[in-house]
């Protein structure tokens, strides 16, 4: 009995174990479940819910499956970086330094100003030439680890880029994150399609959704707190002035 149970447990980590098609492309139990937990894990981002790290590690792992399950190798490879980047934004959200404090003593919303985000463009578009040219060799490299050949190598090294760029940005809850989040996801729709991953594709279009809905709650709270930071320099220099 207990076989059976560790053999069905197994299956739902395949491809292979199909539960329904989808546009004339099999769905199976680990896309499946990679979806539940990816929509949770935004859900409760984008509230600022602390508890997004702890589903975000289970999501890493599913991930991992997947992608190196469909061969798209980079994205496989993500998962453990985006694990650990997971681990810092943990640490990060839960313990602000006393001038990243907001209302409530949360690490507070903040953004780049443009010349940061000329340079983070630039670091994506680098890493993105140098990690596709690996992959692009990887099954020369590494045959018994990789013994196919990558599909899209530079397009996946590009959203790989853009994945850790979003990620990082999460962790130190910056608003620019939102965007770097918008153009990954577009760039997952088409890679997620050319895959045969129908549902992935369909809940990539509703990352895109909420990504747009991160960006204006984000806005809100960074207009909101950067207010409040306003006044109390206003009071501070009030209360000099009248000692």
């Amino acid at each position: 009995m207990m076989e059976e149970y560790l053999q069905m447990f197994l299956n739902w980590f395949s491809i292979d174990n199909v539960l329904f098609e989808l546009w004339g492309q099999k769905v199976s139990s680990l896309e499946v479940t990679s979806t539940v937990c990816g929509i949770l894990c935004i859900l409760l981002a984008i509230r600022g819910k602390v508890a997004n790290f702890w589903i975000g590690y289970i999501y890493n792992i599913v991930l991992f499956l997947l992608f190196y399950q469909t061969r798209a190798y980079s994205s496989m490879l993500l998962q453990p970086v985006s694990l650990a980047i997971n681990f810092f934004g943990h640490y990060r959200w839960t313990h602000p330094g006393e001038h990243e404090k907001d209302s409530k003593s949360r690490l507070k919303v903040t953004m780049f100003n443009t010349g940061q985000r000329i340079v983070l463009v630039a670091l994506v578009l680098i890493f993105m030439f140098f990690w596709g040219y690996i992959l692009s060799r990887v099954d020369i490299w590494f045959p018994s680890l990789f013994p196919a050949p990558a599909r899209l190598p530079y397009f996946d090294a590009f959203i790989l880029g853009m994945v850790l760029m979003a990620q990082y940005l999460s962790a130190q809850k910056k608003l620019d994150c939102w965007f770097c989040w918008m153009v990954a996801n577009c760039c997952n729709v088409i890679l997620c399609y050319r895959l045969g991953l129908s549902l992935m594709t369909l809940v990539y279009i509703l990352y895109i959704v909420l990504a747009v809905g991160g960006f204006f709650t984000w806005l809100k709270m960074y207009r909101k707190q950067h207010y409040l930071d306003l006044r109390k320099q206003v009071e501070k220099k009030w209360e000099k002035e009248n000692k």
